[in-house]
C-alpha cells in the first residue's frame, strides 16, 4: 500500500512538474497548440507528452535492431523556448512503449519529448501532416 501512495505521488508531480507553459505558445499557431496540449503518453493515457517547452525536433531516425533512435535535428534557439540545449546529430534511444503512433502529426517534423534529465516521455514520428 505505501508503495502504491509513493508511486501515484510521484507520478502526479512528474505529471504536474513537466508541463511547462512560459508563454511558449504566443506564436504556435492554435491548432498545432492544441495538438501538443492534447498529446498523451502512449503508455500512459492519461498523462501528458508535455509540451513545447519539453519537444525536440527529430526528423531523422534509425532502427537498430529492435530498438528505435531518435536523431535531434532541431535548431531553433533553446531560450525563447526555456529548455535545456540538446546538439543536433545526438541519438536518443526511444524506448519502444514511448512510441507514439495513434495519432497524426501536424506539424511536419518528427518530435521527442524529453525532461531535463533526458526521460523520454513520447515520440512522434516526422509526417502525417
Amino acid at each position: 500500500m505505501k508503495r502504491l501512495v509513493l508511486c501515484t505521488a510521484f507520478g502526479l508531480l512528474m505529471s504536474v512538474a513537466s508541463a511547462r507553459d512560459f508563454g511558449q505558445w504566443e506564436a504556435t499557431d492554435p491548432l498545432i497548440r492544441q495538438w501538443y496540449q492534447a498529446l498523451m503518453q502512449p503508455d500512459n493515457p492519461a498523462v501528458s507528452c508535455c509540451g513545447e517547452a519539453d519537444a525536440y525536433w527529430a526528423d531523422s531516425f534509425e532502427v537498430d535492431g529492435d530498438k528505435y533512435v531518435a536523431i535531434i535535428t532541431d535548431s531553433r534557439p533553446d531560450e525563447p523556448l526555456r529548455r535545456k540545449h540538446i546538439d543536433i546529430g545526438t541519438r536518443i534511444v526511444v524506448p519502444n512503449h514511448k512510441l507514439k503512433y495513434d495519432q497524426s502529426n501536424p506539424t511536419g517534423h518528427g518530435i521527442i519529448f524529453l525532461s531535463r534529465g533526458d526521460y523520454v516521455y513520447c515520440y512522434v514520428a516526422p509526417g502525417g501532416v
